[in-house]
């Protein structure tokens, strides 16, 4: 049995939050799964919070960057915010606060591994923050980010960032053509507390690779790894080998 309250404890310690309205603090570290399996106990999870947390998790990096560097351009600031608030970074940071221990998640969730699944870590995160949003404010959330993601910020600044494949596909096409890369959702599978989501990468009209997560973000991450790969692999063949093996095979 974990000892959610005592993590939860800490937990509200870490933040400083005074919440004036408690409830939202434990609706953002509701699972999906626990809402699923308790239907009677009417509870609300956390998937609006985590949709209203992304948002501003976004705003305060941008800000924070833009501020920061004041001559980069805009791709590189792009670049950037999407090494600090990638799903492996955010899991960290929630790893760091010991969210995992506090969700509240259904017993099948649990049992598979849930309270260390990074895109279960990454959600949660966001909903606190978006939690703390409504409760206090934009600038109380911008408080607990910068605080809780500063070694990530650091590290990206750095250069020791975790591999974000989404950005180094853009980067490597577009040294070849100005056409935007884009991602689809190819298939959703299994309840709505437990999905599998398969994503794939459109280039051209055509499908460069496809991968499966239990995130959207991490599908898109793995299709983007794959992509990469494949595409490597076509545009730095020689134009001029693929045309002496199309005269010989005439």
């Amino acid at each position: 049995m974990y000892k959610s309250s005592i993590y939860i404890a800490r937990l509200q310690q870490r933040l400083g939050i005074n919440w004036s309205d408690p409830g939202l603090f434990y609706q953002a570290l509701t699972h999906s799964s626990c809402a699923h399996e308790n239907r009677s106990m009417g509870l609300p999870h956390n998937q609006r919070l985590e949709f209203l947390g992304d948002a501003v998790l976004e705003l305060v990096i941008s800000d924070y960057l833009y501020r920061k560097f004041p001559h980069s351009a805009e791709g590189e600031l792009t670049k950037l915010r999407a090494a600090v608030v990638c799903e492996p970074s955010l899991a960290k940071a929630a790893k760091e606060l010991g969210l995992g221990y506090c969700l509240r998640m259904g017993r099948g969730e649990e049992r598979s591994g849930g309270r260390e699944r990074p895109s279960i870590l990454a959600d949660a995160f966001e909903a606190v923050l978006g939690a703390i949003y409504l409760d206090k404010g934009l600038e109380a959330a911008r408080k607990v980010i910068l605080q809780e993601l500063e070694p990530v910020i650091k590290d990206v600044l750095e250069g020791r960032l975790e591999k974000d494949y989404k950005t180094e596909l853009q980067e490597m096409l577009q040294q070849y053509s100005s056409e935007p890369v884009n991602y689809v959702i190819l298939k959703e599978e299994g309840p709505d507390h437990d999905k599998t989501f398969t994503a794939g990468v459109i280039y051209q009209g055509k499908e460069v690779g496809r991968g499966t997560g239990h995130s959207k973000k991490e599908a898109e991450q793995k299709a983007a790894k794959k992509a990469l790969a494949h595409m490597s692999l076509k545009l730095r063949r020689p134009a001029g080998s693929r045309r002496r093996r199309q005269v010989h095979k005439k």
